[in-house]
């Protein structure tokens, strides 16, 4: 019994690094299909290494099997998944038409998420864990595949290659910067009430199955924009505290001696 159990336990401290190491699989095939010009399944792949990458943490926690060696082994496989496949994807997809400021956006936008990384790994300690400080690295890479996803033919005009330029890099930006992100991670599906919860994740899986182009890039992009909103909210809240008028002190009785 006893043997049984512990092989039991050591499958499950293992689940989530075989995740990750499916994660960086699709995160490599994705480059091997953008090289060999197939875009569509290089930008799905990037989908799944998302979502792989979402369960592996999900899993370590709830098997009690995370460890400094899977975290390090997730960021690896992150820089690989969302960093490198989505530059190859962008430059063979567009940015080739413009090759050194393509590849130079592409590079950027590696070195930024490689420095997200490593800058949430040394964040031990988050003074809000609903929230991550920049954009993470694998909204980004979402983003640039839902893209390609919905526009799949290569772009063949120099004119085309400057948005896309311009979103490479403006994505590189927002995830070294200090814009807060919602992370999902207070939702809790064993709470008392988890059915308005999976009932809005089966719609919005029902939704992605049935018109997948336009929700993935939909949500990539309203993702994208909430960390804006967020900081305008922010700004606008701080500038009404400032402005507030200080209560007037109290008055003391009146004096009714004549």
């Amino acid at each position: 019994m006893r043997t049984g159990r512990s092989k039991s336990r050591r499958g499950i401290y293992f689940l989530p690094s075989l995740l990750t190491v499916a994660n960086i699989f699709c995160g490599f095939y994705s480059i091997v299909s953008s090289m060999k010009g197939d875009l569509e399944l290089a930008a799905i792949l990037i989908g799944w290494a998302i979502l792989l990458d979402a369960l592996d943490g999900r899993v370590a926690r709830l098997a009690n099997a995370a460890s400094e060696f899977g975290r390090e082994f997730d960021s690896l496989a992150d820089v690989v998944s969302f960093g490198v496949a989505p530059g190859v994807l962008a430059y063979v997809w567009a940015l080739n038409l413009w090759p050194r400021v393509g590849w130079l956006a592409c590079f950027l936008f590696l070195i930024c998420g490689a420095m997200r990384l490593a800058r949430f790994n040394i964040q031990k300690k988050m003074d809000d864990k609903r929230f991550f400080v920049g954009m993470p690295i694998p909204a980004a890479a979402g983003l640039i595949a839902a893209v390609v996803f919905m526009f799949s033919r290569p772009l063949e005009k120099f004119g085309q290659a400057i948005p896309i330029a311009a979103l490479v890099v403006g994505l590189a930006l927002l995830m070294v910067s200090n814009l807060r992100y919602y992370s999902f991670k207070d939702i809790d599906l064993r709470g008392r009430h988890p059915y308005l919860i999976i009932l809005l994740l089966a719609l919005l899986f029902v939704a992605i199955g049935t018109h997948p182009q336009v929700m993935l890039l939909s949500m990539s992009v309203i993702y994208l924009v909430s960390g804006l909103v967020l900081k305008v909210h922010s700004l606008i809240r701080r500038t009404h505290l400032t402005e507030a008028p200080e209560d007037p002190l109290p008055s003391g009785p009146k004096d009714t001696h004549v």
